[in-house]
């Protein structure tokens, strides 16, 4: 795969991951007891073709905000968790007993045939990482994509946690992951085109000189776990969608220390860069609103994991 071309800076000083990740071993698939609500692909693995239109409804907006604060919590309390000496198994573990514990069925078990109940992406992973017995290391950033399904909706967010201390070019990734993130955010009014979105958080990871992961994207969510509505974090000006009142999506930046290409382990799921350096993830489900995005995946109280890298 051909690599970009990008401006020398402090970023790319950044050394690779050492030692560079590699797949650990895999637990069994967890249960879900018969009183929880499936989604579509519980049972089959295939979500089928998104049907669901893209503006919400008075109730489904209600009913996305309750299942989005559980995801807030959940992610709360595994983000508690990380710490040098846990791995990731024991985080999925976590995340699928506390929801269970909500009545919520843990949305990527079983999506497409993933195994587990949440994704785990540590260090140079840039997502879709399969929990498993490698016990996270001093230092390690870790990405917790955490996404419930409860009353018929879904609610999906992330935050990339540090095990530890870490040095300082990992610090600053983090930090100016969310805040690309939260550019991204405060770009749109009704009537904004997607690709404002993508425009901001490009211009953000420029000014610090992160790379901009583009084949992993925002998108439509709501009764449907991926809905037809793409959000690129990049400038794309085709991106031509206006973004309506009611619209639900979320917004997702991978930003990565180097050279945003990426390659795939050969689980079909491990996306990782091409060049071994970190990256980082932060996620919000949010509502397009009259003054701005209405964020569903954040507690009753406005909390939610991004608040530690304020």
């Amino acid at each position: 795969m051909a690599k970009r071309k990008r401006r020398g800076g402090t970023a790319t000083l950044a050394p690779p991951s050492d030692p560079p990740i590699l797949p650990g071993v895999q637990s069994l698939r967890r249960s879900v007891p018969a009183s929880v609500e499936l989604p579509p692909y519980a049972k089959t693995g295939e979500p089928g073709p998104s049907r669901s239109p893209l503006v919400r409804t008075d109730d489904e907006i209600a009913r996305m905000r309750r299942t989005g604060a559980k995801a807030a919590e959940i992610l709360m309390i595994v983000g508690s968790h990380v710490a040098p000496g846990v791995t990731t198994d024991e985080l999925d573990r976590i995340t699928h007993e506390e929801a269970l514990k909500r009545n919520c069925y843990p949305s990527p078990l079983n999506y497409r045939g993933f195994p587990k109940s949440v994704c785990t992406s540590i260090n140079e992973v840039i997502c879709h990482g399969i929990p498993d017995s490698r016990p996270l290391a001093e230092g390690d950033i870790i990405n917790v994509d955490v996404t419930v399904f409860c009353e018929g909706v879904h609610g999906d967010t992330s935050t990339t946690f540090i095990a530890g201390e870490t040095d300082a070019f990992s610090q600053t990734l983090v930090t100016e992951t969310r805040h690309a993130l939260y550019a991204g955010m405060d770009a749109l009014r009704p009537g904004s085109p997607v690709s404002s979105i993508g425009r901001a958080i490009e211009s953000h990871a420029k000014i610090h000189d992160l790379g901009v992961v583009r084949e992993f994207i925002g998108h439509g969510v709501g009764t449907d776990f991926h809905g037809g509505l793409q959000i690129p974090h990049y400038y794309d000006r085709r991106a031509s969608t206006r973004i309506e009142l009611g619209m639900s999506f979320t917004i997702e930046p991978m930003l990565t220390l180097g050279a945003p290409d990426m390659y795939m382990w050969d689980d079909d799921w491990t996306a990782l860069t091409v060049d071994g350096r970190r990256t980082a993830q932060f996620e919000h489900t949010m509502i397009m609103a009259e003054d701005g995005v209405d964020v569903m995946t954040v507690t009753p109280a406005g909390d939610c994991a991004h608040d530690m890298y304020r």
